[in-house]
């Protein structure tokens, strides 16, 4: 799933040849965000486009050669000169008479020939570690001289060689996103260029590069002719053109502005987009001034303590948990003010209890909805899903940035906020107050059926967070696992990692205890509670709930099937269904005697008064039952590591719970332990009610 989709979309044709654009936002100015080498399409500005679109028109199009664009054949088609008129030809076909082109690598010879050619049209020109010829070629490089040659080997830059492109394609593809991206734990932005490269074909590519771009005279006296402002971005580490690039782009062109990002290599609008966005967002607002605003400050001392809570939207959990503690936390500072920044369906659950939520929410992109894109029957890849989510949580974060730029707080809050928490490790100089990470798990675990190339990305992701805290202990003033150590599994972090259980132990403080914001004290009449609740006594009730997500509805509807099957066996079966914010109640079958509601706002209150719950594997909902002593079945999702491994590790801790396998559970099945579980009174190892206010007290040190 995308952070935003087009507000418009077409097609500029020239010559015969179709190129696909798209427009987001509305306004002056335009941004334009022009094609880099047909090797990718415009996909490649995925985590520019967000921010960038809140603050200008932006309009990108797909690169002759690859993307939704046309292929033509013949080298002839991609001169560096038609990819010029083809932005020529977008611009007029999106009604733009004048825009600030952005071009990377190869897209900073096609925004020269723009900016020298056509004045008039180009308010200013970024330009990313450019593929100008001024700098000449790396050492390592020369060898792709011979492009059109048979070589006697295929090692390391032989393989830019169109006989190996029509040998091993993918190949060469790897091994180019390998040079462009040389920082460490670059994984996805990897994945995601070989994904491109392979929307396109050795052939097409071949004649892309038997044109030739500008030589050095033809880009000098181009650079001569430019008048607009000019920024050069350029990665000190860019082994696919060389840092010297842009800094001899910068000197040609008079006036220009570099910014070289040390450590950076070639596609840093990719690998450090926060940064990137930041200056291209300064180069727009320096070209075309914004309208003034108004801004207000006060003084410290006059200031009331105020609060940013960052409640991950992932669940439902997270924003009960973070009620009772903000609850907490009003008790130990009465005029605390606390300002959530979250999305739905945590918003419900905050209007419901009366919460402030900061406007800037309704600008949040969606991680709910790309969570149940990524959702199939059962089955949710939580890690793949997550790591797919990475333009989703970047546009979030520069959202949260603007925010805080003109807002003050004495603290803001994460919990599982992985934005938040991951980019301010990435560029600690955004940190501008203190900051408390929450969260119920510690590590990301490989599926077996993942094979060792899940085993080693989830290492290498688990490597990285290791890394950052190590470099930059200041960025979380404190870190608290919502739980007790002995609830941490005892795996590794990957090969050559520490154990996890040691090394949150020596990076964390602890609730003790999971907070689920209730005292199971206040339900020990649950006959007085059924009561309340509209339950009689002489009924067995069995609730199904799935949680906040859409991802439970195929459960939800196994257990409705299995309904029949278990009011045989329980005659006295009272079934209520919650079908939860994301799913229509009215798209799930019917029985007779079967209840199916929609989002119940105090449903622990239902699961403490219940004879048996049927729930997914999600680690709030099952603790819930767990702190009243609730029988219940779990099902965790497939392929969702932290339901199959933390989850799991938690609840056989307390002793809690009977783990279903999906898989394994025709209705029949259900409808069975359902009978054989519904009478049945456990005994658990019991919840502390304490733990909501043992984690206010860590946190309010800070405010």
């Amino acid at each position: 799933m995308r952070a935003r989709y087009p507000d418009a979309e077409g097609y500029a044709e020239r010559d015969g040849v179709k190129v696909f654009y798209e427009v987001f936002g509305s306004g002056e100015p335009t941004v334009l965000l022009l094609p880099t080498w047909s090797i990718v399409h415009s996909r490649v500005w995925k985590m520019q486009v967000p921010y960038l679109a809140r603050h200008a028109r932006v309009v990108t199009f797909d690169g002759r050669g690859n993307g939704r664009s046309d292929r033509p054949s013949g080298a002839v088609a991609y001169a560096e000169t038609e990819f010029a008129a083809d932005a020529v030809a977008v611009m007029d076909a999106t009604g733009t008479e004048r825009a600030i082109i952005v071009g990377e690598s190869a897209g900073a010879e096609r925004g020269l020939i723009l900016a020298a050619g056509h004045p008039h049209r180009v308010a200013g020109a970024v330009f990313i570690c450019p593929a100008t010829p001024m700098g000449g070629i790396l050492p390592q490089r020369q060898i792709i001289q011979w492009f059109n040659e048979v070589l006697p080997h295929d090692e390391s830059w032989a393989k830019y060689n169109r006989h190996y492109w029509m040998r091993d394609y993918r190949g060469f593809l790897e091994f180019f996103f390998e040079n462009a991206f040389t920082e460490p734990h670059s994984t996805k932005q990897r994945e995601d260029a070989v994904g491109w490269g392979l929307e396109t074909t050795p052939e097409t590519l071949i004649d892309t590069e038997i044109t030739r771009g500008l030589s050095e005279e033809q880009a000098l006296a181009m650079c001569g002719q430019v008048r607009c402002p000019v920024l050069v971005i350029q990665g000190s580490e860019d082994a696919i053109t060389g840092q010297a690039r842009g800094i001899e782009l910068a000197r040609a062109i008079s006036g220009s502005e570099l910014a070289l990002l040390e450590g950076s290599g070639h596609l840093p609008q990719a690998r450090d987009p926060v940064k990137v966005n930041l200056l291209i967002r300064e180069f727009v607002d320096r070209v075309h001034p914004p309208a003034t605003a108004e801004r207000s400050w006060a003084r410290g001392k006059s200031r009331r303590r105020r609060v940013l809570y960052i409640s991950s939207p992932i669940g439902l959990g997270h924003a009960r948990r973070d009620v009772a503690i903000a609850d907490e936390l009003r008790k130990l500072h009465p005029d605390l003010e606390i300002d959530w920044l979250a999305q739905s369906p945590v918003t419900r659950m905050l209007e419901d209890k009366g919460e402030r939520i900061h406007p800037a929410s309704a600008e949040l992109s969606s991680e709910v909805e790309h969570i149940d894109s990524e959702s199939t029957e059962h089955d949710l890849h939580c890690f793949q899903a997550w790591r797919r989510m990475d333009e989703i949580l970047l546009a979030n974060f520069m959202l949260f940035h603007d925010l805080i730029r003109h807002e003050d707080y004495d603290l803001w809050i994460g919990d599982e906020a992985w934005e938040l928490d991951y980019y301010l490790h990435e560029n600690p100089e955004q940190k501008r107050s203190a900051y408390v990470w929450l969260t119920d798990f510690v590590g990301w675990l490989p599926m077996p059926d993942g094979g060792e190339r899940e085993a080693f990305l989830t290492a290498d992701y688990n490597a990285e967070m290791i890394e950052h805290i190590a470099r930059f202990p200041r960025i979380r003033d404190r870190a608290i696992f919502v739980g007790a150590p002995d609830d941490i599994v005892p795996d590794a972090f990957g090969p050559g990692l520490p154990s996890i259980r040691q090394w949150t132990e020596d990076h964390y403080d602890f609730s003790d205890d999971y907070v689920t914001g209730f005292d199971p004290a206040q339900f020990a009449d649950r006959t007085a509670l059924r009561a309340d609740l509209g339950y009689a006594p002489e009924e067995k009730v069995c609730i199904a709930t799935v949680g906040g997500s859409g991802v439970g509805g195929h459960l939800l509807r196994r257990v409705i099937a299995a309904y029949p099957e278990a009011q045989r066996l329980v005659p006295e079966l009272r079934m209520v269904v919650v079908a939860g914010p994301r799913i229509d109640p009215g798209s799930l079958p019917r029985h007779e005697g079967l209840e199916i509601r929609a989002y119940v706002p105090a449903l622990y209150r239902h699961l403490a008064a219940c004879d048996l719950a049927v729930v997914q594997g999600g680690l709030t909902t099952t603790m819930e039952l767990t702190a009243n002593g609730r029988p219940f079945l779990y099902f965790p999702l497939r392929h969702h590591f932290e339901q199959n491994f933390h989850v799991r590790h938690r609840l056989r801790r307390y002793g809690a719970g009977r783990c279903m396998d999906y898989d394994a559970s025709p209705p029949h099945v259900i409808a069975s332990v359902i009978a054989e579980e519904i009478a049945r009174e456990p005994v658990y190892r019991p919840v502390d009610p304490g733990a909501a206010a043992r984690t206010a007290s860590l946190i309010a040190e800070l405010i």
